[in-house]
């Protein structure tokens, strides 16, 4: 039998998609699935919109890491993008690195890749190819949403939002629930109140 198929859409800046990527990672262990790994993107998600001044920056500086990794992705193939994700995401979330550029340029170097590379971030030459990916996404899903989305065959959902993220069998059951009613027949959304931050573990 075919590996289950699941594709999840990040963005290297959200602290809550590198949590449900944990989440993932975990479930690869105890289902038989087979994840794809895309890119979406705050900063396209959020252009046009009326934000603080200190997210308008965040969302600025945003573009150095998901322009650097679709550069990547078109240069060295889809092959790049996890462990890119990986290298990027470790810097940001667990060192809380704020130099988006250098954390990106570490990353690059980790993984084998070109360190010039990171020069992407300064140009919009690889937008169209970025901004695919996020709208593939998002027509899945809406766009009153943020990242990540997550694909399994035909059904689609927003999230989970999580933390920490679950272990071995919990992770499964988490992941069979979410597919369950994210496949209802107009089911849209199940919500409450964060009591804590992403914990990183």
């Amino acid at each position: 039998m075919p590996k289950q198929s699941v594709e999840m859409w990040f963005d290297p800046l959200c602290p809550w998609a590198w949590m449900t990527s944990r989440w993932l990672m975990e479930v690869e262990r105890v289902r038989d699935v087979e994840i794809t790994w895309s890119q979406m993107s705050l900063s396209v998600l959020n252009e046009g919109r009326d934000l603080s001044d200190d997210y308008r920056d965040l969302m600025q500086r945003g573009w150095t890491p998901v322009r650097v990794i679709a550069a990547a992705r078109k240069a060295h193939g889809d092959e790049v993008t996890k462990p890119l994700y990986d290298a990027i995401g470790t810097r940001l979330h667990l060192g809380e690195q704020q130099d988006f550029r250098a954390a990106t340029a570490e990353a690059l170097a980790e993984v084998g890749l070109p360190t010039e590379l990171v020069e992407a971030a300064d140009s919009d030459e690889h937008d169209d190819f970025l901004r695919r990916s996020h709208d593939r996404a998002i027509g899945l899903v809406g766009d009153d949403v943020g990242t990540p989305v997550i694909s399994v065959g035909e059904v689609a959902f927003f999230g989970p939002v999580v933390s920490p993220a679950p272990k071995g069998e919990a992770a499964g059951r988490l992941f069979d629930g979410c597919v369950l009613v994210a496949g209802t027949e107009g089911f849209f959304e199940l919500k409450r109140t964060r009591t804590r931050g992403p914990i990183f573990d």
